[in-house]
C-alpha cells in the first residue's frame, strides 16, 4: 500500500509544480489555491509512505514520477518542446522507478 501512496503522492507533485507555473508567482487564485491543496495531499502522502519505505528511494520515485508527468503534461499543452531524445530520457526515468521497486527491500 505505501508504494501505492508514493505513486498517487508523486501525481500529485505534478500537479502542484505545474499550478505553480501557472499561479504566475501566486498572483491567480485559482492555480495558487491548486498548488497549496496538491501540495498539502503530496507531502502528507510522501510522509505516510516513507514510514515503510526508505528516505532516499521514496523521495527519488515521489521526484521521478512528478518529474515526468510534468514534462508529458508540457508536451500534451505544447508548452514543452517534444523530442526523441527528451522521450527516450523520460523513459529511463520511468524504468529506473520501477527499478526502484523492484530492488526494493519494502
Amino acid at each position: 500500500m505505501s508504494w501505492v501512496i508514493l505513486i498517487a503522492s508523486g501525481v500529485f507533485e505534478a500537479v502542484w509544480a505545474i499550478a505553480l507555473g501557472t499561479s504566475e508567482g501566486f498572483t491567480k487564485l485559482w492555480p495558487s489555491v491548486v498548488f497549496g491543496g496538491a501540495l498539502v495531499v503530496s507531502m502528507g502522502g510522501l510522509a505516510w509512505a516513507m514510514r515503510d519505505i526508505s528516505t532516499g528511494t521514496a523521495y527519488a520515485v515521489w521526484v521521478g514520477v512528478g518529474a515526468s508527468l510534468a514534462v508529458v503534461y508540457g508536451w500534451v499543452t505544447g508548452d514543452e518542446s517534444f523530442s526523441i531524445v527528451k522521450m527516450l530520457l523520460i523513459l529511463g526515468l520511468v524504468g529506473c522507478i520501477v527499478g526502484l521497486k523492484f530492488v526494493s527491500d519494502e
